[in-house]
């Protein structure tokens, strides 16, 4: 692509690509984010481009290798435009029938349609799934619009027009205003009005200003930024170049985890892409205005989502936090004023600027605008990437939207914000999700993980993970953080070993309080969230484990013992196949009983048993 000198041309360009892009061509759509690249989307694609070759349908069919739609639990994911047709879960195998039926013939292919479990019946658009129905996908619909390596795709769905209504039509302080009163606040979890930070960093001394896009997402089972980063990378750069503009910065960082490999890939053609056609680089649209961007792999350490860590990192230092006494607008990156969010608050910024301030307010709560992320995982029917306005409640998000419990076994807890969140019991369920409803709840929004649990999942065990994996992330530079995590790890492994004492409970809740209070930075002072909010929703669970010797959800070995209950035995034998330690006795037709003494208790008889016939005491 040439390079864009202007506005004017922008939006002539603009204008070409979507005239020749024909509403009525047929374009097949396929899920290629790194969910669906491991269930075969490409394998898929490959065959798709074999079958339109042998049919001679090359010129006439499109093929569009898309980001995530957010339906991971489904994919590989499969659209035929015009018509909308959703298939799901498609396989090579499957690729024949859509040619010759979907796109020849117009036929429904009724095996690849969503089928409602509930109702039974087929759907066969993608807005009627119930997974899709409530959400409000303002920033992930254009995943499914764009192939993420092509400029082409993003400009034809108005890519880069809110940067050149800025560039011509707003000074910086606008900018600010708009961001302000739109209410935007920092998507990576601490939720820090965006446009408050934009106003101090651009108040601040010195000249130098350095921008931040952090996409480092290392909370356990969380993927929202990848979604986006993979899916749709332009979004975050235009966002980037409008905050850059304000606060008068001229090089910005993009900090992605270097265990995201297709996420810098997109990247780093969009960011090429970018600068061949003079949307980033020097004189921007021939306004004058400069800024470029470069991307750093974070190196998996945790601790490094913390801003000062982060800093650290990309000067070439080891990931540790400095005391925050001075904010980083002030002194950030290499001691200068420093504006970093998340890189979903940065995709936000085009949709403000596009649709206007009291649009975005409309949406979400009081405190919180907007809609958010989350990647919907755990003991959850629907698993994937989930938009919904702020202020939907937890139920609605896990029933509606995320299809309930598998098995139809109970809720239990939800945990959201990732290790430094909290876990939310069923008696809370129609709390609104938004910063201050979580944070009252005892747990937090984060940068939107929602991990959740059911009745076999063992509220201590969560805990005793979440302080483990936060223990093992810490960079060990204050004491609080170093020796208090490693003091929890050790209280959490004797109480699920059976060596729980009276006191360990106001022991872990006095710990709790220290280290909040002494630790440097936020994976510290925030690390206590899980123990704190399981103490408080389920002590019940922490005293069966200290004074019974039990655990309720049977998942600490020291603590449970598998048996047979002969009235409910069936005699099938499909416990004692699956047994891997042949502690399993009786044979076909018999009635079975576990041996105390082999048994290794990897409960692979209790999953196996359809008649609840193996207990767990």
């Amino acid at each position: 692509m040439k390079r864009i000198a202007s506005a004017d041309e922008l939006y002539a360009l603009q204008k070409q690509l979507q005239k020749n892009r024909d509403p009525q061509k047929t374009v097949i759509t396929i899920c290629a984010g790194t969910g669906c690249r491991g269930l075969g989307c490409m394998q898929v694609k490959e065959a798709l481009e074999a079958e339109l070759k042998n049919q001679n349908l090359t010129e006439k069919v499109e093929i569009r290798a898309t980001g995530c739609p957010g339906f991971c639990e489904k994919g590989p994911l499969v659209t035929i435009l015009p018509q909308n047709i959703f298939y799901q879960q498609i396989k090579a195998a499957d690729v024949s029938d859509i040619i010759s039926k979907t796109v020849l013939k117009g036929e429904i292919v009724e095996r690849l349609l969503y089928q409602n479990p509930d109702t039974a019946q087929t759907i066969v658009r993608e807005q009627e799934v119930p997974f899709y129905k409530k959400q409000m996908r303002i920033l992930l619909n254009n995943n499914e619009l764009i192939d993420p390596t092509r400029l082409e795709d993003y400009l034809a769905i108005g890519g880069y027009s809110a940067l050149a209504t800025v560039l011509c039509n707003k000074t910086p302080d606008d900018v600010i205003r708009e961001v302000k009163t739109a209410g935007l606040r920092g998507r990576g979890g601490g939720g820090f009005p965006t446009g408050v930070k934009w106003e101090q960093c651009r108040a601040a001394h010195g000249t130098e200003k350095y921008l931040i896009g952090n996409g480092d997402e290392g909370d356990p089972g969380a993927f929202m930024d990848r979604g986006i980063m993979e899916g749709n990378p332009h979004s975050i750069i235009e966002g980037m170049l409008i905050g850059a503009y304000a606060i008068g910065s001229q090089q910005g960082y993009l900090y992605v985890r270097n265990e995201y490999p297709l996420a810098i890939k997109h990247l780093s053609i969009a960011l090429e892409n970018a600068r061949e056609a003079g949307l980033l680089g020097n004189n921007i649209l021939g306004s004058g205005f400069s800024f470029d961007i470069i991307i750093n792999r974070g190196g998996g350490a945790f601790v490094c989502g913390e801003s000062s860590a982060l800093f650290a990192s990309i000067e070439g230092r080891s990931g540790e936090p400095r005391d925050k006494y001075i904010h980083a607008v002030e002194k950030g990156l290499w001691d200068k004023p420093t504006a970093l969010n998340n890189v979903e608050t940065w995709a936000n910024v085009p949709l403000i600027i596009n649709r206007g301030a009291e649009w975005y307010r409309s949406i979400g709560t009081e405190g919180s605008k907007g809609t958010k992320i989350f990647s919907l995982v755990g003991k959850i029917n629907n698993t994937g990437l989930v938009e919904v306005p702020m202020g939907m409640t937890l139920r609605e998000i896990i029933y509606d939207i995320g299809g309930g419990i598998p098995r139809e076994r109970t809720f239990k807890a939800v945990q959201t914000g990732g290790p430094s969140g909290g876990c939310i019991p069923e008696s809370m369920l129609d709390l609104p999700v938004d910063f201050d409803a979580l944070a009252k709840a005892g747990s937090m929004m984060g940068s939107g993980g929602m991990i959740v649990m059911d009745d076999r999942s063992c509220m201590v065990d969560v805990a005793r993970y979440f302080i483990n994996f936060l223990q093992e992330e810490s960079c060990g530079k204050c004491v609080p953080c170093r020796e208090g995590l490693l003091r929890m790890g050790e209280i959490f492994a004797d109480i699920c070993e059976g060596r729980g004492r009276e006191g360990d409970i106001e022991l872990l809740l006095s710990m709790s309080a220290a280290i909040i209070d002494g630790a440097l930075c936020a994976l510290g002072s925030t690390a206590p969230n899980p123990v704190l909010s399981t103490i408080r929703y389920f002590r019940d669970e922490y005293e069966a484990h200290i004074k019974d010797k039990k655990c309720p959800a049977g998942v600490c070995k020291a603590l449970i013992q598998y048996r047979v209950i002969p009235e409910k035995c069936k005699k099938c034998g499909a416990c004692k196949k699956v047994c891997p330690a042949d502690a399993i006795t009786g044979e076909l037709k018999e009635l079975h009983a576990i041996n105390p003494l082999t048994c290794i208790k990897c409960g692979a008889c209790f999953e196996a048993c359809k008649f609840d016939a193996v207990s767990i005491e």
